[in-house]
């Protein structure tokens, strides 16, 4: 069967097979291909087929490169052929590269593209080119001649590349001359001095070498050690971390309220920043940097963009903070998953050899959520509660499935997921949480549910200790958990987490306006243990002397009944500081501040409240600042992965690559072309056109679109006026854009 080019390939396959084409390589439908020939060259350019094969598997690629070392780039070559050099079966392989258009015919003629040359280089398979002398050769009994140095070189070469660089290489001698491995070699024909530096191994001996093109088993897909588990355990382990992981992006958001960290001169975070956080959460930096950067990707923290720079939490925190767990958890998730950076690379080099900080530009990588999105639908495809023994194992699996996607940070992006997912609760044991895999499905409602019925059940209780420790042992109910981080610190968190009460706790509580009374009743009533003594006393001591002042603003003032504390107040040296000053036996004011003065009696030993115009305590702890939520990065749109064509989309495109082809095979009579140069004078395709109405008779055009596309259709026009040409098919061609024109003439 005579070779066909690949353009007659394409106009021979069927509708189905073309749409096939375009929804497996979406960049030869952009813009629609005029015919098959414009579709053909498409195809094979260099970055087309590199783009092509960066989906396919080791084994695919193998049968690719295959094709290459039997020059089928050239002529032609045969199935049969190319299952002998592969030493297996190609069909599936070669039916794969087919309905991607990598490489087209039949049995008997299979060919590929030459720009598939040069995307794999001069050395396909790491072979070198053929040496015909060597046809005729007995290759076993040659190799078993040499010296075990002379083996060790041939075997380094046909490892690949198949060149080698050496000085030995600049003068030939007879083989009872030659000192050294390479002169031997080359005395003996088995290598190929390409110049006076390089020797080449022969592509002949290097499958002799190998055993074939690849080496038996090298293509074979890696096994994949897993460990079955219940999903309700990886849920639960899963949900344990997630936990975690919130208590951690909580304490980063109270923090950054209070102090926020100060934006680089270049953008990003600092290295002390991220060490302050890895030391107090008492984790890795990654970790820190992980929390820091979901903080500015889920919009919690942005960059305040002042004169002085910080990065402080937004307006979209505080409802985050009051939000229940499980969505929290799902919000930061989805973060995650669209998050177009890699936190990973915090702290490498870039091409200046400086190092990349956490929140700058240098982290910016468009197709990041393509790449998680992988690793987890990799998992998912496990099967529910399947987890993988060894990441290690895991990444190779993967870089055997596509060993051309990611580029240098391949293998790295698949540890980088693992390790983040892991530490978000995402996944537990190496497998994909429920949670998780409704997230991945786009099911956000679903992600939320299943996170609610992995966390443990909220307790309504806690555990009050002598030592003036609080013990919650586990999750507590939320207005629980807002009452006792009020009154008590957290000393230690985990499963259990210890607070501890302390004399500024207390006082804390009181000044948010609640009394001693509704302390005692909060661990009367929630307290599963009797509460001590020493509790009791330190509540009911800091309650006494709480309160005894009363301010308010004037700037702000002072009173209380004991004229006695009063003319404490105004004969210490803080009194001077704040301009303190009697307008009455129980009332001083200030210029100052309510909140200053609060401040400043506290520190000089006194317990003050501050008190609101109806005289109840007020509550003046500042909340942390704000600034409003904004997208981060507005003005540089994030490029996700190119979505797959709409069926509309590869309908229309179809439909004009049909046309097209029609009209390039039509046999049409003399052309009217407009003047050359250009011009406005359409006056003969006009009357042309007109003929062909009146005949109802199809006319092949050329015409160039609003994107300055040439084309060429065949049309059947019904109507030729107001400077437009409509047909049969409701298509409206403006004439000036019509280039020529032609009677199709009848087969």
């Amino acid at each position: 069967m005579p070779a066909t080019s690949l353009a007659d390939w394409l106009r021979s396959a069927s509708d189905e097979s073309l749409a096939t084409l375009l929804r497996s390589r979406r960049d030869l439908a952009t813009p629609p291909p005029a015919d098959s020939t414009v579709l053909a060259t498409r195809a094979a350019t260099p970055g087309s087929v590199a783009r092509a094969c960066e989906s396919l598997d080791t084994f695919t690629l193998a049968t690719l490169e295959a094709l290459l070392v039997a020059e089928a780039d050239t002529e032609p070559i045969t199935e049969a052929r190319l299952a002998e050099l592969l030493g297996t079966g190609v069909h599936d392989s070669l039916e794969l590269l087919r309905s991607r258009a990598l490489a087209w015919g039949g049995h008997d003629s299979v060919r590929v593209a030459p720009g598939a040359r040069e995307v794999f280089g001069p050395y396909p398979a790491g072979l070198g080119g053929s040496l015909p002398t060597l046809a005729c050769t007995d290759l076993s009994a040659a190799i078993a001649e040499v010296g075990n140095d002379e083996r060790a070189l041939l075997e380094a070469l046909a490892a690949g590349p198949p060149i080698g660089q050496t000085k030995d290489a600049a003068v030939e001698v007879p083989l009872e001359h030659a000192d050294t491995p390479v002169q031997r070699l080359l005395a003996r024909g088995l290598l190929i001095r390409r110049d006076d530096r390089t020797v080449e191994l022969p592509r002949e001996l290097g499958m002799a070498l190998r055993g074939g093109v690849f080496r038996p088993g090298s293509l074979d897909e890696p096994a994949l050690p897993t460990n079955p588990h219940r999903q309700s355990g990886v849920d639960a382990a899963a949900a344990g971390e997630a936990m975690e992981f919130l208590r951690q992006m909580e304490t980063l958001l109270h923090a950054w309220s209070a102090q926020p960290p100060p934006v680089l001169k270049a953008g990003g975070l600092g290295v002390r920043e991220i060490r302050r956080l890895a030391k107090d959460f008492e984790v890795e930096e990654s970790r820190a940097v992980l929390l820091a950067e979901l903080a500015v990707g889920a919009g919690l923290v942005a960059d305040s963009q002042e004169s002085n720079p910080e990065w402080v939490p937004t307006t979209l925190t505080d409802s985050w903070l009051a939000s229940a767990p499980a969505q929290r958890w799902v919000t930061l998730a989805q973060a995650w998953l669209d998050l177009p950076r890699l936190p990973g690379l915090a702290g490498r080099k870039d091409s200046r050899d400086k190092a990349m900080a956490p929140l700058s530009e240098d982290l910016r990588r468009p197709l990041a959520p393509s790449g998680r999105r992988r690793v987890l639908d990799a998992l998912a495809a496990l099967g529910p509660g399947t987890g993988v023994k060894s990441t290690e194992e895991f990444v190779s699996l993967l870089a055997w499935r596509a060993p051309r996607h990611g580029g240098r940070l391949r293998d790295e992006i698949v540890r980088w997921t693992m390790a983040e997912a892991a530490a978000m609760g995402a996944i537990a044991l190496g497998a994909l949480s429920s949670a998780a895999s409704a997230l991945l499905d786009g099911d956000r409602p679903g992600a939320v549910g299943a996170m609610v019925d992995a966390l443990p059940d909220p307790v309504d209780h806690v555990l009050v200790q002598a030592d003036l420790t609080v013990v919650a042992p586990g999750p507590l109910e939320q207005d629980l958990a807002t009452e006792l981080a009020a009154v008590a610190d957290v000393e230690s968190s985990g499963h259990a987490t210890v607070y501890r009460v302390t004399e500024v706790s207390v006082r804390r509580a009181l000044d948010t306006g609640r009394t001693a009374a509704e302390l005692h009743e909060l661990f009367r009533k929630r307290s599963a243990t009797p509460v001590p003594q020493s509790l009791s006393y330190l509540i009911d001591d800091v309650a006494r002397r709480h309160g005894r002042l009363r301010g308010g603003a004037a700037g702000s003032f002072l009173r209380c009944d004991d004229e006695v504390l009063i003319a404490e107040v105004l004969g210490h040296s803080a009194a001077t500081d704040l301009d303190l000053r009697k307008i009455a036996p129980t009332v001083l004011i200030s210029s100052h501040p309510l909140a200053e003065v609060m401040d400043a009696l506290r520190a000089a030993g006194f317990a003050p409240a501050a008190e609101g115009p109806d005289g109840r305590v007020l509550d003046l702890r500042p909340s942390g600042r704000r600034v409003a939520a904004r997208t981060r990065g507005r003005a540089r749109p994030v490029v996700a992965e190119p979505t797959t064509i709409s069926s509309e989309q590869l309908s229309a495109v179809l439909t004009h690559l049909r046309a097209g082809d029609r009209a390039a095979s039509s046999r049409r009579g003399d052309v009217v072309r407009l003047p050359r140069g250009g011009g406005s004078d359409t006056s003969a395709t006009l009357a042309l056109l007109s003929r062909a109405t009146r005949e109802q008779r199809e006319v092949w055009i050329g015409f160039v679109d609003s994107h300055g596309t040439a084309s060429q259709r065949v049309v059947t026009p019904v109507r030729v006026g107001g400077g437009v040409l409509e047909s049969a098919e409701n298509e409206r061609y403006p004439l000036h854009r019509i280039t020529s024109a032609a009677l199709v003439e009848p087969e």
